[in-house]
C-alpha cells in the first residue's frame, strides 16, 4: 500500500509541475483537433505490439521445455498488460504471467525465468532499436546528449552480453547470493545456444518496439508533431526506458515529462508534446482492455467450476 501512495504522490507530482508550465487550454484545443482515425491506427499498432511480444515469449518459453500453446501466452500476456496498465498498485503483469504459467503445472521458479528473459530481451531490443536510430540520425540531438543516450544503450546491450556469460563460470553456483543469477544466466543460455534463436529473437524484439514507435508516431502527427519517424525512434525509446523504473503510477507523469524534455531539444511544441503522450497513455489502457476481458472470463470459469 505504501509503494502505491508513493507511487500516486510522484505521478501527480509529475502531472502538476508539468501543468502549472503548459497552457491547459492549448492541450485541450490539440486533443479536440485530433483526428480519430489516427488514434485507432495507433490502437491497432499497439495491440500488434502486444501480440508480436506474446510470439516472443512463446519462443523462449518452447525453449525452456513448456508445452503450452502460442494462444495461452498471448492471452497471459494480455492480461498481465492490463495489471500493469489498470492496476499497477497490485499484483503486476510479468507476476501474474509467472503465476499462471506455473498454475498450469510447471515450476514457478522455471515459469519466472522465461519471464524474466522475455523482459531482459525485450529492454535489450528496445536499446538496440534506439541505438541504430541514433546511428542513423546523429545530428538531431546536441552531441553530449547523443553521447550519452548511445553510451546507455551500448551498456545495456553490454550487460545482457556479460549476464549471459556469468552461467559460464562455475564459481557463481556455490554461492547463495550468486546462485539464481548463475541459474538464470544458464536458462538464458540455453535459450540462446544457437544463432538462429539469437537471431530472430533479437528482430523480433527490435520489430515489436519499432510497432510501438510507429504507434505514438501516428498520435504524434495527429497533434501536429510533423516529424519523421526516424525522429520518433531517437527520442522516445529513451523514455520508454524511464517508464520501467517502478517510481510512478504505469509510468505516467515520467513519460510525459520524458517526452517533453527530450522533443524540447528539438524545438517541438510542449502542448503538442503533452498530448501525443497523454493520449498514448490512453491508448496503452484501451490495448490493456482486452486483458480484462479474458481475465473474467477466466475467473467465471473458474467459480463454475
Amino acid at each position: 500500500m505504501i509503494k502505491l501512495i508513493i507511487k500516486i504522490v510522484v505521478s501527480l507530482a509529475l502531472l502538476f509541475f508539468i501543468v502549472r508550465n503548459i497552457d491547459v487550454q492549448s492541450v485541450v484545443d490539440v486533443v479536440r483537433g485530433m483526428q480519430p482515425e489516427y488514434l485507432l491506427l495507433a490502437l491497432v499498432m499497439q495491440l500488434l505490439s502486444a501480440w508480436l511480444a506474446s510470439w516472443r515469449w512463446y519462443h523462449i518459453m518452447r525453449r525452456l521445455k513448456f508445452s503450452l500453446g502460442p494462444m495461452f501466452y498471448l492471452k497471459s500476456y494480455l492480461k498481465g498488460t492490463f495489471f500493469n496498465q489498470a492496476l499497477p498498485g497490485g499484483i503486476g503483469g510479468d507476476a501474474y504471467r509467472v503465476l499462471e504459467t506455473a498454475a498450469l503445472g510447471h515450476g514457478k521458479k522455471e515459469a519466472f525465468y522465461g519471464v524474466f528473459l522475455d523482459r531482459v530481451l525485450g529492454l535489450a531490443g528496445l536499446m538496440l532499436l534506439n541505438l541504430l536510430a541514433n546511428i542513423a540520425y546523429p545530428d538531431l540531438l546536441p552531441r553530449p546528449i547523443f553521447h550519452i543516450l548511445s553510451l546507455i544503450a551500448l551498456a545495456g546491450i553490454g550487460g545482457v552480453l556479460m549476464f549471459a556469460m556469468l552461467g559460464k563460470i562455475e564459481r557463481f553456483a556455490h554461492f547463495k547470493f550468486t546462485r539464481h543469477l548463475h541459474e538464470l544466466s544458464g536458462a538464458m543460455r540455453s535459450v540462446y545456444r544457437d544463432g538462429h534463436a539469437i537471431f530472430l529473437h533479437s528482430v523480433m524484439s527490435v520489430l515489436i518496439h519499432f510497432v510501438s514507435m510507429v504507434a505514438i508516431y501516428f498520435i504524434g502527427i495527429g497533434v501536429g508533431l510533423n516529424y519523421g519517424l526516424l525522429t520518433f525512434l531517437v527520442l522516445v525509446p529513451p523514455v520508454m526506458m524511464l517508464t520501467i523504473a517502478p517510481i510512478s503510477l504505469a509510468g505516467w507523469g515520467v513519460r510525459e515529462s520524458g517526452m517533453i524534455g527530450l522533443f524540447l531539444l528539438i524545438g517541438a511544441d510542449k502542448a503538442k508534446v503533452l498530448s501525443m503522450s497523454v493520449l498514448y497513455g490512453l491508448v496503452l489502457l484501451a490495448a490493456s482492455l482486452p486483458g480484462l476481458y479474458l481475465f473474467l472470463m477466466n475467473r467465471n470459469k473458474g467459480e463454475k467450476q
